[in-house]
């Protein structure tokens, strides 16, 4: 196991009706920005237990955050935090919602150029504007961790930042918020949980039984509750046992004192960028790819993931490794996700050369656990996605 540490300072706050305990986590003479996306809190009920919970606050609302928390959009924001005087930052939806509130909270305190900067020079945020979340879509584990990735419309790009200033100050997690989510979008929530495992773990072999038996468990627990998540009638325990799962899987502690590769998510952010796919779905399009070419480096650990995720157990290493990128491409196609760049787009061609040249021009010439993926290996593998 590799040296490392380990911080993570967000107060979690679990389970049924704790939105109403809001008003106690929230500093007493706070003027708070309320940050949500498009309105559904609005017809769920959420947001009638959030306003009612900031009864004594004084609360300014900032809605309209998309899907892919668009730059433009967030700097029409960070104008309401300058101009309000705001002092605290509350959001109120999923990935995308919280993804953008920590970018406001690292631009509401940034004194460079242009707050782009922080994304473009992969500036770190040491401290930030405090803020909250209050999740409402399980999926990308943005609650209890410190980083975000931002979209910008205009240059079709989408990267990631963070900081150690960037962790929520809490996260109040109610599973019953599952009831109002459609189908699409918990099966987006399943997929892009399973694969933040996948990409922590999915590496070689190191000797971090823990990491291995924590990311397995979550594996294994999001396999079991899917088809129950996907049913029309509400579970309580399952919706518990997915939102929880969504958060341990990118919450920092599987990853620390193992090799994590992460390249999965650089093909996919790209796919997104250019056609707006959703970003669970992109992450589905490149993993059998991926991970077919780079089958020697990571076949022990496809083959572990066989025998104690997916019970396969007959056969050689090989044979084992490869039936497990068989099972995954089988449980995402399960719950709903097409796995092929051709069954999102017809205009695919040329796809593979613009990722590659993207990631040439921003000097991203070895992704993954070794460092060994040229842009001319991602479009390889880009390619093989089609």
């Amino acid at each position: 196991m590799n040296n490392f540490n380990f911080k993570n300072p967000t107060k979690i706050i679990f389970g049924k009706g704790e939105i109403e305990n809001l008003a106690n986590e929230i500093p007493e003479n706070a003027k708070v920005l309320l940050l949500y996306g498009g309105g559904s809190i609005k017809k769920n009920g959420i947001y009638n237990k959030v306003t009612a919970a900031l009864n004594n606050f004084e609360v300014v609302e900032f809605g309209g955050i998309p899907a892919n928390p668009e730059y433009a959009v967030l700097m029409e924001a960070l104008k309401v935090i300058k101009t309000e005087n705001i002092t605290y930052l509350l959001a109120v939806g999923g990935g995308s919602v919280i993804d953008g509130t920590k970018f406001l909270s690292a631009a509401a305190v940034y004194n460079g150029d242009t707050p782009w900067d922080i994304l473009t020079q992969n500036i770190r945020t040491e401290k930030g504007m405090p803020f909250g979340t209050v999740l409402t879509l399980p999926a990308t584990g943005s609650e209890m961790n410190s980083g975000a990735v931002i979209t910008r419309e205009e240059t079709k790009e989408k990267l990631a930042m963070g900081g150690p200033g960037l962790f929520p100050e809490f996260s109040i997690l109610d599973p019953e918020v599952i009831k109002s989510i459609p189908k699409r979008q918990l099966a987006n929530g399943l997929a892009d949980s399973f694969t933040h495992v996948l990409e922590q773990y999915m590496t070689y072999p190191i000797d971090a039984k823990i990491q291995d038996r924590f990311a397995e468990g979550i594996l294994q627990t999001l396999i079991e509750i899917a088809p129950t998540i996907l049913n029309e009638e509400f579970d309580y325990k399952a919706a518990s046992n997915f939102m929880w799962s969504c958060t341990m899987a990118l919450n920092g502690l599987i990853q620390k004192g193992v090799p994590t590769d992460w390249a999965v998510h650089a093909m996919g952010h790209e796919l997104t960028a250019l056609y707006g796919i959703d970003h669970a779905r992109t992450l589905a399009i490149i993993t059998e790819s991926h991970y077919k070419y780079n089958f020697e480096s990571k076949k022990e650990k496809l083959a572990q993931y066989a025998e104690r995720v997916w019970n396969i157990t007959e056969g050689s290493i090989d044979d084992k490794a490869y039936e497990a990128i068989e099972k995954t491409t089988e449980f995402f196609k399960s719950i709903g996700i097409n796995t092929k760049l051709s069954e999102y787009t017809s205009d695919y061609e040329g796809t593979a050369e613009e990722i590659a040249k993207r990631f040439t021009n921003r000097g991203w010439l070895g992704l993954g656990e070794h460092q060994s993926l040229s842009p001319e290996k991602v479009e390889k593998i880009v390619k093989m996605a089609y």
